[in-house]
Protein backbone atom coordinates (compact mmCIF):
# COMPACT_ATOMS: atom_id res chain seq x y z
CA UNK A 1 0.00 0.00 0.00
CA UNK A 2 2.76 2.77 -0.91
CA UNK A 3 3.62 4.76 -3.50
CA UNK A 4 2.30 8.31 -4.47
CA UNK A 5 -1.33 8.75 -3.22
CA UNK A 6 -4.19 9.75 -5.85
CA UNK A 7 -7.13 10.20 -4.36
CA UNK A 8 -9.81 8.08 -6.32
CA UNK A 9 -12.67 10.66 -8.79
CA UNK A 10 -15.42 11.27 -7.22
CA UNK A 11 -17.57 10.35 -10.55
CA UNK A 12 -17.22 8.24 -13.52
CA UNK A 13 -15.02 9.95 -15.81
CA UNK A 14 -15.39 9.70 -19.84
CA UNK A 15 -11.95 7.97 -20.36
CA UNK A 16 -12.83 5.39 -17.41
CA UNK A 17 -16.32 4.95 -18.94
CA UNK A 18 -14.23 4.77 -22.41
CA UNK A 19 -12.18 1.99 -20.97
CA UNK A 20 -15.43 0.55 -19.12
CA UNK A 21 -16.59 0.39 -22.43
CA UNK A 22 -13.46 -1.35 -24.39
CA UNK A 23 -12.97 -3.92 -21.75
CA UNK A 24 -17.20 -5.13 -22.44
CA UNK A 25 -16.18 -4.96 -26.17
CA UNK A 26 -12.78 -7.29 -26.08
CA UNK A 27 -15.65 -9.81 -24.70
CA UNK A 28 -17.67 -9.72 -26.92
CA UNK A 29 -15.79 -10.09 -29.47
CA UNK A 30 -14.73 -13.32 -28.20
CA UNK A 31 -18.21 -14.43 -28.61
CA UNK A 32 -19.49 -15.49 -32.24
CA UNK A 33 -20.74 -13.27 -34.77
CA UNK A 34 -24.48 -14.28 -33.75
CA UNK A 35 -24.06 -12.66 -30.16
CA UNK A 36 -22.48 -9.64 -31.18
CA UNK A 37 -24.78 -7.01 -31.25
CA UNK A 38 -26.74 -4.54 -28.90
CA UNK A 39 -28.50 -5.55 -25.40
CA UNK A 40 -32.02 -5.99 -27.03
CA UNK A 41 -31.59 -9.58 -27.55
CA UNK A 42 -34.53 -11.35 -26.11
CA UNK A 43 -35.75 -14.57 -24.88
CA UNK A 44 -39.08 -16.02 -25.54
CA UNK A 45 -40.13 -19.86 -25.22
CA UNK A 46 -37.00 -21.76 -26.03
CA UNK A 47 -36.03 -18.71 -28.90
CA UNK A 48 -33.52 -16.45 -29.28
CA UNK A 49 -35.34 -13.17 -31.16
CA UNK A 50 -32.30 -11.07 -32.09
CA UNK A 51 -33.56 -7.05 -32.57
CA UNK A 52 -31.60 -5.90 -36.24
CA UNK A 53 -32.10 -2.23 -35.41
CA UNK A 54 -35.42 -1.49 -37.09
CA UNK A 55 -37.81 -2.68 -34.61
CA UNK A 56 -37.92 -6.65 -36.46
CA UNK A 57 -36.54 -9.66 -34.71
CA UNK A 58 -35.20 -12.62 -36.33
CA UNK A 59 -36.09 -15.67 -34.84
CA UNK A 60 -33.25 -18.37 -33.72
CA UNK A 61 -34.42 -22.00 -32.56
CA UNK A 62 -32.27 -23.14 -29.47
CA UNK A 63 -30.68 -26.08 -30.20
CA UNK A 64 -27.93 -28.00 -28.50
CA UNK A 65 -24.37 -27.67 -28.70
CA UNK A 66 -23.14 -24.47 -30.02
CA UNK A 67 -26.06 -22.63 -29.48
CA UNK A 68 -26.37 -23.87 -26.11
CA UNK A 69 -22.85 -22.17 -25.30
CA UNK A 70 -22.97 -19.22 -26.96
CA UNK A 71 -26.54 -18.56 -24.87
CA UNK A 72 -24.63 -19.36 -21.89
CA UNK A 73 -21.50 -16.88 -23.18
CA UNK A 74 -23.86 -14.26 -23.31
CA UNK A 75 -25.36 -14.51 -20.16
CA UNK A 76 -22.10 -14.39 -18.57
CA UNK A 77 -21.17 -11.07 -20.43
CA UNK A 78 -24.27 -9.20 -19.18
CA UNK A 79 -23.50 -10.19 -15.92
CA UNK A 80 -20.44 -9.21 -16.21
CA UNK A 81 -21.33 -6.10 -17.58
CA UNK A 82 -23.96 -5.12 -14.86
CA UNK A 83 -21.67 -6.09 -11.89
CA UNK A 84 -19.28 -3.21 -13.27
CA UNK A 85 -21.55 -1.11 -13.33
CA UNK A 86 -22.53 -1.53 -9.98
CA UNK A 87 -19.23 -1.44 -8.81
CA UNK A 88 -18.50 2.17 -10.68
CA UNK A 89 -21.86 3.25 -8.94
CA UNK A 90 -21.38 2.13 -5.84
CA UNK A 91 -17.76 4.60 -5.61
CA UNK A 92 -20.29 7.81 -6.27
CA UNK A 93 -22.34 6.36 -3.96
CA UNK A 94 -19.40 6.79 -1.33
CA UNK A 95 -19.02 10.34 -2.71
CA UNK A 96 -22.14 11.55 -2.08
CA UNK A 97 -22.35 9.03 1.81
CA UNK A 98 -18.66 10.46 3.01
CA UNK A 99 -20.39 13.33 4.49
CA UNK A 100 -21.55 10.93 6.96
CA UNK A 101 -18.28 9.85 7.59
CA UNK A 102 -18.86 10.89 11.63
CA UNK A 103 -21.87 9.43 11.76
CA UNK A 104 -20.32 6.01 10.54
CA UNK A 105 -17.18 6.20 13.27
CA UNK A 106 -19.43 6.83 16.24
CA UNK A 107 -21.50 4.02 15.03
CA UNK A 108 -18.17 1.47 15.07
CA UNK A 109 -17.02 3.29 18.39
CA UNK A 110 -20.25 2.33 20.01
CA UNK A 111 -20.23 -1.04 19.16
CA UNK A 112 -19.82 -3.82 21.68
CA UNK A 113 -19.89 -7.85 21.52
CA UNK A 114 -23.30 -8.83 20.43
CA UNK A 115 -25.01 -5.30 20.73
CA UNK A 116 -25.88 -6.11 17.05
CA UNK A 117 -26.99 -9.78 17.25
CA UNK A 118 -30.70 -10.58 15.33
CA UNK A 119 -32.87 -12.04 17.85
CA UNK A 120 -34.23 -14.95 15.30
CA UNK A 121 -35.41 -18.26 16.26
CA UNK A 122 -36.63 -17.20 19.85
CA UNK A 123 -32.69 -17.37 20.64
CA UNK A 124 -32.08 -14.24 22.98
CA UNK A 125 -28.80 -12.80 23.84
CA UNK A 126 -28.11 -14.63 27.22
CA UNK A 127 -28.58 -18.09 25.00
CA UNK A 128 -24.82 -17.05 23.05
CA UNK A 129 -21.57 -17.31 24.14
CA UNK A 130 -20.67 -13.76 23.78
CA UNK A 131 -17.36 -12.71 24.17
CA UNK A 132 -15.94 -10.06 25.79
CA UNK A 133 -13.68 -8.87 22.63
CA UNK A 134 -14.41 -9.85 19.13
CA UNK A 135 -11.50 -10.88 17.36
CA UNK A 136 -11.36 -10.31 13.37
CA UNK A 137 -7.94 -12.36 12.01
CA UNK A 138 -6.60 -10.35 8.68
CA UNK A 139 -5.28 -13.47 6.44
CA UNK A 140 -3.80 -12.69 2.76
CA UNK A 141 -0.94 -13.59 0.65
CA UNK A 142 2.47 -12.09 0.85
CA UNK A 143 2.57 -8.18 -0.07
CA UNK A 144 -1.17 -7.88 0.52
CA UNK A 145 -0.50 -5.01 2.95
CA UNK A 146 -2.24 -6.53 6.12
CA UNK A 147 -0.37 -4.69 8.39
CA UNK A 148 -0.56 -1.56 6.82
CA UNK A 149 -4.41 -2.11 6.95
CA UNK A 150 -4.17 -2.59 10.26
CA UNK A 151 -2.76 0.81 10.27
CA UNK A 152 -4.99 2.74 8.67
CA UNK A 153 -7.88 1.25 10.49
CA UNK A 154 -6.15 1.94 13.53
CA UNK A 155 -4.98 6.00 12.98
CA UNK A 156 -8.76 6.59 11.86
CA UNK A 157 -10.53 6.34 14.91
CA UNK A 158 -7.44 6.81 17.37
CA UNK A 159 -7.31 10.31 18.98
CA UNK A 160 -3.82 10.87 18.63
CA UNK A 161 -3.14 11.64 15.10
CA UNK A 162 0.64 12.22 15.85
CA UNK A 163 0.94 8.60 17.27
CA UNK A 164 3.54 6.13 15.72
CA UNK A 165 2.05 3.10 13.40
CA UNK A 166 1.54 0.71 15.39
CA UNK A 167 2.17 -2.60 12.78
CA UNK A 168 5.27 -2.51 11.58
CA UNK A 169 5.31 -2.72 7.96
CA UNK A 170 7.93 -4.94 5.85
CA UNK A 171 10.09 -2.23 3.72
CA UNK A 172 11.61 -4.60 1.10
CA UNK A 173 9.83 -8.48 -0.14
CA UNK A 174 11.99 -10.40 1.84
CA UNK A 175 10.85 -12.18 4.23
CA UNK A 176 7.08 -13.34 5.12
CA UNK A 177 6.89 -9.60 7.32
CA UNK A 178 4.84 -10.53 10.53
CA UNK A 179 6.00 -14.01 11.85
CA UNK A 180 4.48 -13.83 14.97
CA UNK A 181 0.33 -12.86 16.02
CA UNK A 182 0.03 -9.69 16.54
CA UNK A 183 -3.19 -8.45 18.25
CA UNK A 184 -4.50 -4.31 17.96
CA UNK A 185 -7.35 -2.89 20.02
CA UNK A 186 -9.12 -0.90 17.89
CA UNK A 187 -8.98 2.08 19.62
CA UNK A 188 -6.04 1.48 21.58
CA UNK A 189 -8.39 2.26 24.90
CA UNK A 190 -11.21 0.18 23.98
CA UNK A 191 -11.83 -3.40 24.18
CA UNK A 192 -14.86 -4.04 22.16
CA UNK A 193 -13.06 -5.56 19.07
CA UNK A 194 -8.94 -6.43 17.84
CA UNK A 195 -7.58 -6.87 14.79
CA UNK A 196 -5.23 -9.98 14.88
CA UNK A 197 -2.31 -9.65 12.27
CA UNK A 198 -0.96 -13.13 11.06
CA UNK A 199 1.60 -14.41 9.12
CA UNK A 200 0.95 -14.19 4.55
CA UNK A 201 -0.48 -17.40 3.03
CA UNK A 202 1.91 -20.04 1.78
CA UNK A 203 2.48 -21.03 -1.61
CA UNK A 204 1.13 -24.28 -0.50
CA UNK A 205 -2.01 -24.54 0.36
CA UNK A 206 -1.54 -28.12 2.49
CA UNK A 207 0.16 -25.37 4.88
CA UNK A 208 -2.30 -22.82 4.69
CA UNK A 209 -5.20 -25.36 5.23
CA UNK A 210 -3.17 -26.38 8.12
CA UNK A 211 -2.66 -23.41 9.93
CA UNK A 212 -6.15 -22.30 9.07
CA UNK A 213 -7.49 -24.62 10.30
CA UNK A 214 -5.72 -24.10 13.88
CA UNK A 215 -6.85 -20.75 14.10
CA UNK A 216 -10.72 -21.25 13.74
CA UNK A 217 -10.70 -24.11 15.67
CA UNK A 218 -8.58 -23.15 18.34
CA UNK A 219 -8.41 -19.66 18.53
CA UNK A 220 -4.98 -17.02 18.73
CA UNK A 221 -3.28 -15.67 20.90
CA UNK A 222 -1.41 -12.83 20.91
CA UNK A 223 2.69 -13.26 20.27
CA UNK A 224 2.31 -16.84 18.95
CA UNK A 225 4.81 -17.87 16.15
CA UNK A 226 3.10 -19.22 12.88
CA UNK A 227 5.80 -21.91 12.02
CA UNK A 228 4.55 -24.18 8.68
CA UNK A 229 6.19 -27.77 8.07
CA UNK A 230 7.87 -26.21 5.16
CA UNK A 231 10.06 -23.76 7.09
CA UNK A 232 13.35 -24.61 6.84
CA UNK A 233 15.40 -25.55 9.88
CA UNK A 234 17.41 -22.02 10.36
CA UNK A 235 14.12 -20.10 9.86
CA UNK A 236 12.56 -22.27 12.84
CA UNK A 237 15.88 -21.57 14.67
CA UNK A 238 15.68 -18.16 14.15
CA UNK A 239 11.87 -17.60 15.59
CA UNK A 240 12.51 -19.75 18.62
CA UNK A 241 15.50 -17.17 19.21
CA UNK A 242 13.21 -14.55 19.02
CA UNK A 243 10.46 -16.30 21.19
CA UNK A 244 12.89 -16.81 23.73
CA UNK A 245 10.22 -14.31 26.13
CA UNK A 246 6.90 -15.45 25.42
CA UNK A 247 7.42 -18.41 27.02
CA UNK A 248 6.45 -16.49 29.98
CA UNK A 249 3.57 -14.59 29.27
CA UNK A 250 0.54 -16.27 29.67
CA UNK A 251 -2.03 -14.16 27.18
CA UNK A 252 -5.60 -14.76 26.24
CA UNK A 253 -6.48 -16.94 23.58
CA UNK A 254 -9.36 -15.55 21.79
CA UNK A 255 -11.49 -17.64 19.14
CA UNK A 256 -11.86 -16.42 15.88
CA UNK A 257 -15.02 -14.52 15.43
CA UNK A 258 -14.44 -13.39 11.66
CA UNK A 259 -12.16 -13.12 8.60
CA UNK A 260 -11.20 -10.53 6.44
CA UNK A 261 -9.52 -11.86 3.13
CA UNK A 262 -6.32 -9.32 1.97
CA UNK A 263 -5.36 -9.26 -0.96
CA UNK A 264 -3.06 -6.71 -3.30
CA UNK A 265 -4.82 -4.96 -6.40
CA UNK A 266 -1.74 -4.94 -8.65
CA UNK A 267 -0.94 -8.84 -7.76
CA UNK A 268 -4.76 -9.88 -8.84
CA UNK A 269 -4.72 -7.53 -12.44
CA UNK A 270 -1.52 -9.16 -13.18
CA UNK A 271 -2.98 -12.42 -12.63
CA UNK A 272 -5.88 -11.41 -14.62
CA UNK A 273 -3.57 -10.09 -17.95
CA UNK A 274 -1.00 -12.36 -18.21
CA UNK A 275 -0.40 -15.98 -19.47
CA UNK A 276 2.89 -16.58 -17.22
CA UNK A 277 1.80 -19.38 -14.52
CA UNK A 278 4.14 -17.37 -11.94
CA UNK A 279 1.45 -14.39 -11.82
CA UNK A 280 -1.28 -16.86 -12.59
CA UNK A 281 -0.97 -18.69 -9.31
CA UNK A 282 -1.72 -15.36 -7.11
CA UNK A 283 -5.21 -15.79 -8.06
CA UNK A 284 -5.07 -20.11 -7.65
CA UNK A 285 -3.65 -19.16 -4.46
CA UNK A 286 -6.26 -16.64 -3.07
CA UNK A 287 -9.38 -19.57 -4.53
CA UNK A 288 -7.78 -22.48 -2.50
CA UNK A 289 -7.13 -20.24 0.51
CA UNK A 290 -10.98 -18.93 0.53
CA UNK A 291 -12.34 -21.76 -0.58
CA UNK A 292 -10.98 -22.96 2.82
CA UNK A 293 -14.08 -23.95 5.12
CA UNK A 294 -12.96 -23.33 8.66
CA UNK A 295 -12.99 -19.87 7.16
CA UNK A 296 -16.55 -19.68 6.78
CA UNK A 297 -19.26 -19.04 9.36
CA UNK A 298 -22.09 -21.33 7.99
CA UNK A 299 -23.14 -19.19 5.20
CA UNK A 300 -20.77 -16.38 5.41
CA UNK A 301 -17.85 -16.02 3.49
CA UNK A 302 -15.06 -14.02 4.55
CA UNK A 303 -14.75 -9.97 3.30
CA UNK A 304 -12.05 -9.44 0.84
CA UNK A 305 -10.25 -5.93 0.99
CA UNK A 306 -8.50 -4.91 -2.15
CA UNK A 307 -5.29 -2.67 -1.47
CA UNK A 308 -2.66 -0.68 -3.63
CA UNK A 309 -5.70 0.99 -5.30
CA UNK A 310 -4.15 4.09 -5.24
CA UNK A 311 -1.85 3.21 -8.06
CA UNK A 312 -4.33 2.12 -10.42
CA UNK A 313 -7.28 3.37 -12.21
CA UNK A 314 -10.87 3.05 -11.54
CA UNK A 315 -11.88 1.18 -14.52
CA UNK A 316 -8.86 -1.30 -13.70
CA UNK A 317 -9.81 -1.52 -10.08
CA UNK A 318 -13.58 -2.05 -10.87
CA UNK A 319 -12.43 -4.81 -12.92
CA UNK A 320 -10.38 -6.18 -10.26
CA UNK A 321 -13.01 -6.50 -8.02
CA UNK A 322 -15.76 -8.08 -10.78
CA UNK A 323 -12.73 -10.76 -10.96
CA UNK A 324 -12.62 -11.32 -7.51
CA UNK A 325 -16.53 -11.58 -7.48
CA UNK A 326 -16.42 -14.05 -9.80
CA UNK A 327 -13.53 -15.95 -8.80
CA UNK A 328 -14.26 -16.02 -5.59
CA UNK A 329 -18.16 -16.30 -5.43
CA UNK A 330 -19.06 -12.99 -3.70
CA UNK A 331 -20.92 -9.70 -4.40
CA UNK A 332 -18.14 -7.44 -5.78
CA UNK A 333 -19.92 -4.55 -4.94
CA UNK A 334 -21.44 -5.39 -1.44
CA UNK A 335 -18.32 -7.50 0.17
CA UNK A 336 -15.32 -6.70 -1.39
CA UNK A 337 -13.76 -3.29 -0.57
CA UNK A 338 -11.47 -1.42 -2.46
CA UNK A 339 -9.35 0.46 0.08
CA UNK A 340 -6.25 2.41 -0.85
CA UNK A 341 -3.80 4.56 0.74
CA UNK A 342 -5.31 7.60 0.32
CA UNK A 343 -6.24 9.50 3.16
CA UNK A 344 -9.83 11.05 2.14
CA UNK A 345 -13.53 10.78 3.63
CA UNK A 346 -14.49 8.14 0.50
CA UNK A 347 -11.69 5.59 1.62
CA UNK A 348 -12.11 6.07 5.29
CA UNK A 349 -15.89 5.42 4.89
CA UNK A 350 -15.32 2.47 3.00
CA UNK A 351 -12.85 1.52 5.94
CA UNK A 352 -16.39 1.75 8.47
CA UNK A 353 -18.42 0.42 5.82
CA UNK A 354 -15.62 -3.10 6.03
CA UNK A 355 -15.95 -2.77 9.58
CA UNK A 356 -19.63 -2.92 9.96
CA UNK A 357 -20.28 -5.66 7.85
CA UNK A 358 -17.44 -7.86 9.33
CA UNK A 359 -19.14 -6.82 13.18
CA UNK A 360 -22.62 -7.40 12.00
CA UNK A 361 -21.84 -10.52 10.74
CA UNK A 362 -19.48 -12.05 14.04
CA UNK A 363 -22.52 -11.20 16.24
CA UNK A 364 -24.51 -12.72 13.55
CA UNK A 365 -23.14 -16.21 14.31
CA UNK A 366 -22.16 -16.54 17.65
CA UNK A 367 -22.05 -19.89 19.07
CA UNK A 368 -24.55 -21.01 21.36
CA UNK A 369 -24.09 -21.92 24.81
CA UNK A 370 -24.02 -25.66 25.91
CA UNK A 371 -27.74 -26.63 26.77
CA UNK A 372 -25.71 -28.94 29.58
CA UNK A 373 -25.18 -25.50 31.33
CA UNK A 374 -28.93 -23.96 31.02
CA UNK A 375 -30.60 -27.41 32.32
CA UNK A 376 -28.74 -29.14 34.96
CA UNK A 377 -29.35 -26.91 38.24
CA UNK A 378 -26.59 -26.30 40.50
CA UNK A 379 -26.59 -28.09 44.00
CA UNK A 380 -25.99 -25.50 46.88
CA UNK A 381 -23.28 -27.02 49.59
CA UNK A 382 -25.85 -26.39 52.72
CA UNK A 383 -27.89 -29.38 50.80
CA UNK A 384 -24.78 -31.67 50.77
CA UNK A 385 -24.35 -30.75 54.83
CA UNK A 386 -27.80 -31.60 55.38
CA UNK A 387 -27.57 -34.87 53.19
CA UNK A 388 -24.40 -36.06 55.56
CA UNK A 389 -26.04 -35.11 58.82
CA UNK A 390 -29.54 -37.22 58.14
CA UNK A 391 -27.21 -40.05 56.98
CA UNK A 392 -25.69 -39.83 60.19
CA UNK A 393 -28.59 -39.24 62.24
CA UNK A 394 -29.64 -42.92 60.06
CA UNK A 395 -26.78 -44.55 61.26
CA UNK A 396 -27.18 -43.70 64.91
CA UNK A 397 -30.95 -44.82 64.96
CA UNK A 398 -29.95 -48.45 63.57
CA UNK A 399 -27.24 -48.59 66.38
CA UNK A 400 -29.90 -47.81 68.88
CA UNK A 401 -32.15 -49.56 67.46
CA UNK A 402 -30.02 -52.86 67.21
CA UNK A 403 -29.21 -52.34 71.13
CA UNK A 404 -32.72 -52.59 72.54
CA UNK A 405 -34.35 -55.17 70.44
CA UNK A 406 -32.02 -58.10 72.20
CA UNK A 407 -32.89 -56.36 75.84
CA UNK A 408 -36.08 -55.85 75.73
CA UNK A 409 -38.69 -58.32 74.52
CA UNK A 410 -42.01 -57.39 73.52
CA UNK A 411 -41.80 -53.84 74.67
CA UNK A 412 -42.68 -50.77 72.24
CA UNK A 413 -40.63 -49.08 70.06
CA UNK A 414 -37.79 -46.51 72.34
CA UNK A 415 -39.23 -43.09 72.34
CA UNK A 416 -35.40 -42.05 71.31
CA UNK A 417 -36.36 -43.85 68.28
CA UNK A 418 -39.69 -42.00 67.67
CA UNK A 419 -37.73 -39.05 67.38
CA UNK A 420 -34.70 -39.69 65.07
CA UNK A 421 -37.29 -40.88 62.36
CA UNK A 422 -38.90 -37.29 63.04
CA UNK A 423 -35.77 -36.02 62.54
CA UNK A 424 -34.96 -37.79 59.66
CA UNK A 425 -38.48 -37.08 57.64
CA UNK A 426 -37.72 -33.11 58.27
CA UNK A 427 -34.58 -33.34 57.42
CA UNK A 428 -35.51 -34.69 53.89
CA UNK A 429 -38.19 -32.46 53.13
CA UNK A 430 -35.36 -29.95 53.43
CA UNK A 431 -33.24 -31.14 51.22
CA UNK A 432 -35.95 -31.91 48.24
CA UNK A 433 -36.93 -28.22 49.01
CA UNK A 434 -33.29 -27.47 48.29
CA UNK A 435 -32.53 -29.30 45.37
CA UNK A 436 -36.08 -28.55 43.53
CA UNK A 437 -34.71 -24.63 44.52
Amino acid sequence: MGGDTITPPPSISEEDSSSLQQELSNSASQAPTFFRDDMSMKFEHGTMIENDGMGFGEVNEVGNGFSSAAFDFEASRRRRHNAYREVLQSYDELQIRSENLKEAKSKILSYTPGAWMEKVGGMQLTDYDVPKTTSLILIGPKGSGKSSLVNRISKLFEEDKFASERAQVSYSSVGDGTYFLQEYMIPKSSTSFCLYDTRSLSDDSSNNDEILKHWMTKGVRHGDPVIRNSDSPSLRTSMKCKDRWNRFLSSEIRMVNFVIFVVNGISVLKSMDSNDDSETNYSQTLAKAFSCPYVSFKDDNPVVVVTHGDLLSLSDRARIRVHLGELLGIPPAKQIFDIAESCDPVTELTITDMLCFCLEHADKNLPHKSWITKKVPTVPLSAYILLLITLGIVIISAYVHHAHIPHVKGAKPHAKLHKASAKLDINWHKIRHLWLE
